[in-house]
């Protein structure tokens, strides 16, 4: 199994380039990351924020730490992006991928990616206004794709939910997005798919199940978010505690449909109460657990 982190155990904790890389592969013994924009908010002035963003690719790289890809964290799920209810809030939410697409460039990461986002509360039980605004967000899609290529990214990805007030949500949702877009856009956009949202089952049923989703959009998934969680809520829990997914199971998987190049990000999401030492030394028992496996 090829493993790498999300950052996302690391915010507000252990900032800076040597600093976190230090964490990363010294205390971890980790060489392959996805950054989380929850470390630097693609919004923030550019100078600065680029500068930053420089700092960590640079500390990282000389480290030996691979960034695969930037991601939405936290604070950018928050908002409903391509697919909100007025031209103004989806204005702002591909000008937030398309800064997200600059400091990737500025780091020379290949790819970045988050949710495509959420409907409102209204528009989420009007099929028209969610066939309306979804064929608005798959344009602005291309159209970022097009900012990509040109800025030398080579891949944006998209995050299936476990929410119906959302899209992509089902394996089945995520197929449609993903032909709706194949040949369409100048980089290819694929899935990164999370355990934990797949397997959701109050949402998905007898369809959370991962062997699911490889029959139906295997071919377009890039990469995996990876946690514990019990399939009733959306847990992002470390593999330190007991639920349905195990590191043998995630053995099993990857050895049944023959992965190669994709990689199971480990993303685990702490209450901010947790002590840092608390949560170094949990990362430190559940990346053995999953090495083991491995």
């Amino acid at each position: 199994m090829k493993l790498g982190l999300n950052l996302s155990f690391a915010i507000k904790r252990w900032l800076g380039g040597e600093r976190l890389a230090s964490v990363i592969k010294g205390d971890l013994g980790m060489d392959h990351v996805q950054f989380t924009w929850d470390l630097i908010d693609p919004w923030w002035p550019e100078t600065p924020r680029d500068r930053l963003a420089r700092d960590y690719a640079k500390a990282f790289a000389a480290a030996g730490i691979t960034i695969e890809s930037t991601f939405g964290g936290l604070a950018s799920y928050t908002y409903n992006h391509f697919l909100a209810p007025n031209d103004d809030l989806r204005a702002m939410g591909k000008e937030h991928l398309k800064r997200a697409i600059d400091m990737t460039a500025e780091m020379q990461v290949p790819a970045a990616g988050m949710p495509f986002g959420s409907y409102s509360a209204d528009d989420a039980v009007n099929p028209a206004r969610r066939e309306e605004i979804y064929k608005l967000a798959l344009q602005s899609i291309v159209d970022l794709s097009r900012h990509a290529k040109e800025r030398g990214l080579s891949k944006l990805m998209i995050e299936p939910v476990p929410l119906k007030t959302e899209f992509p949500s089902s394996a089945a949702d995520s197929l449609r997005l993903m032909k709706d877009l194949d040949g369409a856009t100048d980089v290819p956009v694929r899935l990164l798919v999370d355990w934990g949202h797949a397997l959701f089952t109050p949402l998905f049923k007898e369809e959370a199940d991962m062997d699911h989703w490889m029959r139906t959009c295997g071919e377009y998934i890039s990469a995996y978010h990876i946690q514990q969680t019990d399939g009733l809520f959306d847990r992002h829990w470390n593999f330190t505690r007991d639920g349905i997914v195990t590191p043998e199971r995630l053995k099993d998987f990857w050895q049944k449909h023959a992965l190669t190049d994709q990689t199971y990000l480990l993303e685990i999401i702490y209450a901010f109460e947790e002590t840092d030492e608390f949560v170094l030394e949990d990362m430190k028992k559940a990346v053995a657990l999953l090495k083991q496996a491995a």
